[in-house]
C-alpha cells in the first residue's frame, strides 16, 4: 500500500514516485489523454523521472498521484501549481490517464480533495484553472465542486488544426459547496 496523503470515498491522493514515471510516459504520449491538456511535446522516461524528482524541491507546486482505494492502482495525477502564498492563490490541474475510468467521478472527487486541501490546509483564498471550452464533462465536474467561469480566452489554444477557446474558472474559499 502507498502513502495516502489525502483520502476520499473511492480514491486517495499520494506523492508521486520515480516508479510511476513509466505510466506517465504511456499516458502523456497518448493523443486521446493529452488532447484536453496543453501538451504537444512527447515525454520520455528520463524527462518524466526528472519532473517527478524536481516536483518536491520547492513549495510552489504540489503534485499528487490519483489512486483507487480498492486496488491501489494509479489512474492519474492532480496538482496545485504556481502556489502564491502572498496572494494566497494557486492554479489547479488534473488528468485521468486510464481512459476506461473516464466518467466515473474520480476526477471530481480528486478535485474536491485538492480544493479542500488548498483552503483548509494551505490557507489559500483562490484556486483557478484553465479548461478547453468544449470539454463539457470537465466543466460540469468543476462546476459541481464550486468553480465558476471567470472569463474566456478566445482562440487561445491551437489543436487539431484550429484555434479553441479556453475558459478560466476559479473558486474562492467562501464559495465551496
Amino acid at each position: 500500500m502507498k502513502v495516502r496523503y489525502l483520502s476520499g470515498a473511492n480514491i486517495y491522493l499520494r506523492p508521486l514516485e520515480r516508479a510511476d514515471a513509466p505510466l506517465f510516459v504511456e499516458w502523456l504520449n497518448d493523443p486521446e489523454v493529452t488532447r484536453r491538456l496543453d501538451r504537444t511535446e512527447p515525454v520520455t522516461l528520463e524527462t518524466e523521472e526528472a519532473y517527478i524528482a524536481k516536483l518536491y524541491d520547492g513549495e510552489h507546486d504540489l503534485g499528487l498521484g490519483i489512486a483507487l482505494h480498492a486496488t491501489d492502482q494509479l489512474i492519474g495525477a492532480t496538482g496545485l501549481h504556481q502556489i502564491d502564498f502572498r496572494n494566497r492563490s494557486a492554479m489547479f490541474g488534473i488528468f485521468i490517464g486510464r481512459q476506461e475510468l473516464w466518467g466515473h467521478g474520480y476526477g471530481r472527487e480528486a478535485t474536491e480533495l485538492m480544493v479542500t486541501h488548498a483552503f483548509e490546509t494551505l490557507n489559500l483564498q483562490r484556486v483557478w484553472l484553465q479548461v478547453f471550452a468544449d470539454h463539457r464533462r470537465a466543466i460540469g465536474a468543476y462546476e459541481r465542486v464550486g468553480f465558476r467561469v471567470e472569463g474566456t480566452l478566445r482562440a487561445a489554444r491551437f489543436r487539431d488544426g484550429r484555434y479553441w477557446d479556453v475558459l478560466v474558472m476559479g473558486i474562492l474559499a467562501d464559495e465551496r459547496h
